[in-house]
């Protein structure tokens, strides 16, 4: 009985990162509406460097789940580290197929709020199971335990990091919708997180 909690649990961890490159893929990398934590960091340096998300967000991943295991446990590190791989073999599958949606370039505020229901949707599957889409999770926790700050300030705080930082290629108003995305999917998040508590 376990072992088939088990599956479904990772399952539905493969259903949220595949909803999340979905997304990202499709919407934010197309858009130039990025979103903060980590996921802006693996648009930020695709733009920079032409390194793939696929690849950047494994290794930025793994490195934040490096410094803050000591916080996080076996059992969320094995669902965040399947969620991890399951998002750089779905973003990679995106690559493979291509653009699947309109552009929504000329429609940025369209684009940051579907953009940030697909974020939101995608990561909150995976929180609600215990684990993290990526490594905003593990560094949001970390920070929070290191700093005392509330957990949500430490999303913010990286949100905040990352948007600033995307000013180096994307325009101040897209920035402003890129705010939208991450309200939105925040609130996703939480919203799925505790319906999943409720069950």
């Amino acid at each position: 009985m376990k072992f088939i909690r088990n599956i479904k649990d990772y399952l539905v961890i493969l259903c949220g990162t595949f909803i999340l490159a979905f997304g990202l893929y499709n919407i934010h990398s197309r858009t130039a509406i990025t979103e903060g934590g980590v996921l802006g960091a693996i648009l930020l340096i695709e733009h920079w460097f032409k390194i793939s998300p696929s690849i950047s967000g494994l290794v930025l991943d793994l490195s934040c789940y490096a410094i803050g295991f000591r916080y996080l446990g076996w059992s969320f590190a094995r669902y965040s580290l399947a969620a991890s791989l399951g998002f750089s073999a779905c973003y990679r599958l995106m690559e493979y197929i291509g653009p699947v949606m309109p552009d929504l370039s000329p429609y940025p505020l369209a684009a940051a709020i579907l953009g940030g229901m697909f974020v939101g949707m995608g990561v909150g599957m995976c929180v609600r199971i215990g684990g993290a889409a990526g490594g905003d999770d593990a560094l949001a926790m970390t920070i929070s335990k290191v700093t005392g700050l509330d957990i949500s300030h430490s999303y913010l705080f990286t949100d905040i990091v990352v948007l600033a930082l995307s000013l180096s290629y994307i325009p101040f108003k897209r920035i402003l919708y890129s705010l939208v995305t991450v309200t939105i999917s925040s609130y996703l998040i939480g919203f799925i997180q505790k319906l999943g508590k409720k069950e």
